[in-house]
């Protein structure tokens, strides 16, 4: 009798397996079940294992345990300096409590939806606040944090945790991209064109300097050559005069000497009488 009974059990299970009713089902590791009977949540299943419900009258809903990805695709959003940016971000996140995303959106998915709204909602009167420059320099990630913050606020009301916030592109479409492009070139070129003019300047004025300095040096290298040639002078007319007081003769004879080098070593034709002074020495010769 007892073995009938456990064979009529194992026929009415396999049944329901084969009609996609089974009593049993598995709760993995990384999974939370929330059985459902008849559109209510009846039990939440947190450990992992074997697990029973009734047939036909109850359902099982998994949610993810672990840490999710969030990553949506690019929407517009207006800076504060009325720039249109198309924002692609990501999100990390986590269901805290299954129940309550059972309830506000019956499944994973459902509250995916409501997280981008969150996100995309706090980004566009986060990212309002900012200029264009603020948003894609280093405060950026001040940005973020109070997006994060904030959306992890509202989050929390449906058991969501939204622990980081980031964005992964911000692109400018492509008419501003343009538009943006065209004032960056003329700014820069504004900028090019006034530092050539500060450059000009600078360099005219270190050049005024150096051709000052120039003539200060001159002026002062003249003057020392002056008075090394005036005391130069002074010096061999105090030697002629001592040479010619001591013998006036040979003073005589080595001044011509030096006048006969200095005439013959050149190539020009001199005229001059025999009879002239200035072969004194050679006639007596």
């Amino acid at each position: 009798m007892k073995q009938n009974l456990l064979i009529g059990i194992g026929v009415v299970l396999i049944l329901l397996v084969v009609l996609g009713a089974s009593p049993f089902f598995i709760v993995d590791v990384t999974q939370t079940a929330i059985v459902v009977q008849l559109g209510k949540p009846v039990r939440t299943i947190t450990q992992p294992g074997l697990q029973f419900k009734a047939p036909f009258i109850q359902e099982v809903t998994y949610f993810d345990k672990r840490l999710l990805d969030y990553d949506s695709s690019a929407q517009d959003v207006i800076t504060q300096d009325k720039k249109t940016l198309l924002i692609d971000n990501f999100a990390k996140w986590r269901i805290i409590n299954p129940l309550k995303v059972y309830q506000a959106f019956q499944t994973q998915r459902g509250a995916l939806r409501r997280l981008d709204d969150i996100i995309y909602s706090e980004l566009r009167v986060e990212l309002g606040r900012h200029d264009l420059s603020e948003i894609v320099s280093k405060t950026r990630a001040q940005i973020m944090a109070v997006v994060t913050e904030r959306a992890n606020e509202k989050a929390k009301a449906y058991g969501i945790e939204i622990q980081d916030v980031r964005i992964k592109r911000a692109d400018l479409p492509e008419q501003n991209e343009k538009a943006v492009f065209a004032r960056m070139q003329a700014e820069r070129e504004r900028q090019a064109k006034q530092y050539r003019a500060e450059g000009a300047e600078e360099a005219q004025k270190i050049r005024s300097d150096a051709e000052k300095d120039r003539e200060i040096i001159l002026a002062e290298a003249y003057k020392t050559a002056e008075e090394l040639r005036g005391d130069g002078d002074a010096k061999a007319f105090k030697i002629y005069a001592e040479a010619y007081r001591q013998d006036p003769k040979f003073f005589e004879f080595t001044r011509s000497m030096e006048a006969y080098k200095k005439t013959f070593s050149t190539n020009s034709t001199i005229v001059i009488s025999p009879d002239s002074e200035f072969f004194k020495y050679l006639k007596q010769r």
